[in-house]
């Protein structure tokens, strides 16, 4: 499986949208598009791409954040509100959440998740762009972003952006796609991803073209060792990362001091 990574000292108007080469504010717009499309089905599709495993990794994230009563906590890309939920029972009254996401269909359907689950008191939704977020320095407690980072134009500035937003001590916690550790488990993995999730899409949404590009973004997105580098170079320490499920997924975690 070839692995492709991210220039970072790319300045070009240009990147990648799946396999494509497109303007970077035209990938805006056509990543705005996919979730527009998929946000209805979003946590059906979740659930049968990963036969349920994804609520075991979410699990971990949410084992792993340290996370306290009385916190704050940026769930980043939070789509439908999974990790949301989590964190606004251990949080407690005194603390908060703020479920945030680019995407307004998304935010719609991780709102109405949350009223209907009666989570509403230390709850907060916003519609912001990961790139330049609309919070004071020194905020949160903690950051979450699963499977969103690969979505984001400019990772860098994504990840300077939660940089500053997090508190000294403050720890952020990247759940994403991966590169599989095992060579032929990879071939095998990559034979799914290109072959069963876009049927799938066709079948259940009836959208095969989202969730190839979700397959294809997979691919374009920067190996574990890649991303620990970059997340180095927007300040964060103690950088480390753990495989999931052979490395399809990792959990990278690091902090800011």
């Amino acid at each position: 499986m070839t692995q492709h990574t991210e220039n970072q000292s790319n300045t070009s108007e240009t990147t990648h949208f799946g396999y494509k080469q497109v303007d970077k504010q035209e990938k805006v717009n056509l990543v705005a598009d996919v979730f527009h499309s998929v946000a209805a089905k979003y946590d059906m599709m979740n659930d049968l791409m990963s036969m349920g495993v994804h609520r075991l990794w979410k699990r971990f994230t949410i084992d792993c954040s340290g996370v306290r009563s009385g916190q704050r906590v940026l769930d980043l890309a939070g789509g439908t509100g999974d990790l949301t939920a989590k964190f606004s029972r251990l949080v407690g009254e005194s603390g908060k959440v703020v479920l945030a996401d680019i995407n307004g269909s998304m935010l719609k359907v991780g709102r109405d998740k949350l009223r209907d689950m009666g989570i509403v008191g230390n709850v907060e939704t916003v519609q912001a762009n990961a790139e330049c977020l609309p919070f004071p320095d020194n905020y949160f407690d903690i950051v979450t972003i699963a499977f969103g980072l690969r979505n984001v134009t400019d990772k860098d500035a994504a990840l300077a952006s939660i940089f500053r937003v997090l508190k000294p001590g403050g720890r952020l916690l990247v759940l994403e796609f991966s590169k599989p550790e095992n060579e032929q488990f990879g071939k095998l993995y990559d034979w799914y991803s290109f072959n069963i999730l876009p049927a799938m899409g066709k079948m259940v949404a009836n959208d095969a073209d989202s969730y190839q590009y979700l397959a294809e973004s997979i691919r374009m997105h920067p190996d574990q060792e890649t991303l620990k580098g970059m997340m180095h170079g927007a300040g964060f320490e103690q950088v480390t990362y753990h495989n999931l499920t052979g490395g399809i997924v990792a959990l990278h975690r690091g902090f800011k001091f």
